[in-house]
């Protein structure tokens, strides 16, 4: 499926060539061949300190069932790995974090293909609103058809897109505003993330007034009536303390949020191939452990919203889905072109 496989596999099989070649010069020179060390793995493994970041804080599962579990792990495998974690965008926002993600000076990211897309604009078709009909749908697609995408984007910076973990559904959370179908959000003032990909989403959507204020300023816009509402999964609003101005909860899963796992080509020269496989393996094995985490605080966080006489929960099946749904895909039938509607496209043709 990845890029980093084949990559991997690429360095090895030269690393294999360039063994082979030093036996037969040693052969012939009535020498001994050293012995094998680096991507073959027959040395032992050699120190590596693995700096984690992600933008996401220490409330979320993507951090206490990601990416904690990921360092538990490759620190408990007794592979040479330190593993450091750098949450709530410590090294900075996600823009200024993919320049080091390139040079190696972060060796794993969590990010969003919004954010991605600033690098290699086709990736960010991933987070068109219903590009993917649920998370099942999501993760058939990252296992089955996402390669060229994923090449096209290696071939762009260098960098792997090793897997994906679910962030939770986006929906909108607002301050008194009900929304059964598109037509309810024509001028209500929602806050999207400033890239050109969510702010397509909210025009898809219905949104005529999108609010484009930065993450750190949204709490303050929610509280001041900037903004009446804002997209984000369950677990975001709950972590970012957003629920406590809002007081609405509309289900209409608009976008199957991903973190794209990210590895660059400069951290694997880092590696030897054995220490490289565990950090693959470990990664693909904390997927659906880190949605079955998602999953169960998304409905924790729900059901306190349904027991609270002073919240309402606007559930999906009394939304107009088939409005949303048709209203994206006509909208970015036309809104993507070239190889972004390609790519829309393919992943809308794997749709079951």
């Amino acid at each position: 499926m990845s890029t980093a496989r084949s990559t991997r596999r690429r360095r090895f099989a030269a690393s294999v060539l360039a063994a082979t070649a030093l036996v037969v010069t040693g052969c012939a020179g009535g020498e001994a061949a050293p012995e094998e060390t680096g991507d073959g793995g027959a040395a032992e493994a050699s120190p590596v300190t693995l700096t984690v970041a992600t933008s996401q804080n220490e409330q979320t599962p993507n951090y206490f069932c990601g990416v904690e579990l990921l360092k538990e792990r490759l620190e408990g495998a007794d592979m040479g790995f330190t593993v450091d974690l750098y949450p709530a965008s410590q090294l900075g926002p996600d823009a200024d974090r993919f320049p080091q993600v390139q040079a190696g000076d972060i060796d794993i990211d969590l990010q969003g293909a919004s954010a991605l897309s600033a690098t290699y604009e086709p990736i960010g078709v991933v987070d068109a609103a219903y590009a993917f009909d649920d998370v099942d749908h999501a993760f058939q697609w990252i296992d089955e058809s996402s390669e060229d995408l994923f090449t096209g984007f290696h071939e762009a910076t260098g960098v792997n897109i090793v897997d994906g973990w679910f962030f939770g559904n986006r929906t909108f959370t607002t301050k008194d505003v009900e929304v059964t179908s598109p037509d309810d959000l024509a001028g209500v003032p929602i806050r999207f993330p400033n890239s050109p990909i969510f702010l397509a989403n909210a025009e898809a959507l219905g949104v005529t007034n999108p609010v484009s204020v930065a993450v750190e300023e949204v709490y303050t816009a929610l509280q001041q009536g900037i903004a009446v509402g804002q997209e984000n999964p369950i677990v975001a609003t709950r972590s970012s303390s957003y629920d406590e101005v809002l007081n609405t909860a509309i289900l209409n899963n608009h976008n199957v949020g991903i973190h794209w796992i990210l590895v660059s080509d400069k951290t694997y020269d880092k590696m030897n191939d054995e220490q490289a496989a565990l950090l693959e393996e470990t990664i693909r094995e904390i997927r659906p452990e880190n949605r079955d985490c998602v999953d169960e605080a998304t409905e924790e966080i729900l059901d306190e919203y349904r027991g609270d006489d002073n919240f309402t929960v606007v559930e999906t099946e009394d939304i107009d889905m088939d409005a949303f749904i048709s209203q994206a895909e006509d909208f970015f039938g036309g809104y993507f072109t070239g190889e972004n509607l390609e790519a829309y496209e393919a992943i809308r043709e794997t749709a079951g």
